[in-house]
């Protein structure tokens, strides 16, 4: 019996390494990508004990006191965190809702279009603003916005109505961060779904036809239920996302004006561990933030999946 076993581990020990003999560039290829998943994401995962110390920059993180759950008492007895929580919600909520059918709508459009010129043409300029940093649209937006020399005001002035400081208003300022994070997006993730749409077998929508159904009825009854699944994948991920803000969009976009509606959890994180230098407390911040993450992903799959049977595991 034990011969047996030994053979048996032996033969799937060779058909192991002919598999990797086989196929080596391919996992040469691997190892650049594996490396740095595991430099930058793996390797710094102990730094979330800081967390639960008293950080000393000067003793490290081994040398560093354990002082258990207080730095997360701290952060739970101010009033600045409940509002950057709800900020950093209330703003990924409002983009969720306003943004998500976007990009579908967009390549439902797209997939109609047949002179193939110009539909390139149109792909290219709505995945352009993907490539543009922050930075970038910042500089350009906020002097477009600005109530006396920008271009918009400019032109309200002309039609006769009063100049907008968008901004400075804390309910322009959100209409401005959730339209300007749309159009970078929106072509960009519209990509997905124009693959998808690729994946929709033909000879549906020719039953479909001979059964007298229109655009509008192949749509419905064809397309969308074929982008079915890459619908749900995609919101569960936005949902894993629904308590974690870039910090370069928040930060660049927001000023003094309307910091009550602009902090979010990001550039108070920022605020805490960099200008301030409380290391152990932003750490605590951002292990929150990742486990209610973790916790909305769970839950939005478990939701998909007993609604719609799609999930991502």
């Amino acid at each position: 019996m034990f011969n047996m076993f030994n053979m048996y581990n032996r033969i799937r020990t060779n058909k192991i390494v002919k598999k990797v003999v086989r196929h080596k560039w391919l996992y040469l290829l691997l190892i650049p990508v594996i490396a740095y998943y595991f430099i930058f994401c793996y390797i710094p995962i102990y730094g979330v004990t800081i967390a639960f110390k008293d950080y000393n920059m000067f003793k490290g993180i081994f040398g560093s006191k354990w002082v258990g759950f207080d730095n997360f008492k701290r952060i739970f007895s101010t009033s600045d965190f409940y509002r950057v929580v709800r900020n950093t919600f209330m703003l990924n909520l409002s983009s969720l809702v306003v943004g998500f059918p976007g990009p579908i709508i967009l390549a439902l459009l797209l997939n109609e279009v047949r002179v193939s010129k110009f539909k390139k043409l149109v792909q290219n300029f709505m995945y352009l603003p993907h490539f543009l940093s922050w930075v970038v649209i910042a500089n350009i937006f906020i002097p477009m916005l600005s109530p006396s020399r920008g271009i918009i005001n400019m032109a309200i002035k002309k039609l006769g109505g009063s100049p907008v400081y968008f901004m400075g208003n804390k309910i322009w300022w959100i209409a401005v961060y959730v339209g300007l994070g749309i159009w970078k997006e929106v072509g960009w993730s519209a990509i997905i779904y124009l693959a998808a749409l690729t994946g929709i077998d033909q000879q549906l929508y020719e039953a479909a036809i001979i059964d007298g159904a229109g655009k509008w009825k192949q749509c419905l009854n064809v397309t969308i239920p074929g982008i079915a699944p890459t619908i749900s994948v995609m919101l569960i991920l936005r949902m894993g996302h629904i308590m974690n803000i870039g910090f370069d969009q928040a930060y660049l976009l927001g000023n003094n004006m309307v910091t009550e509606v602009s902090e979010v959890i990001s550039t108070y994180v920022y605020s805490i561990g960099i200008v301030s230098l409380d290391i152990s407390r932003s750490s605590a911040i951002g292990f929150f933030q990742s486990i209610v993450c973790l916790v909305t992903l769970l839950i939005s799959n478990y939701a998909s999946k007993k609604i719609s049977g799609e999930s991502i595991y």
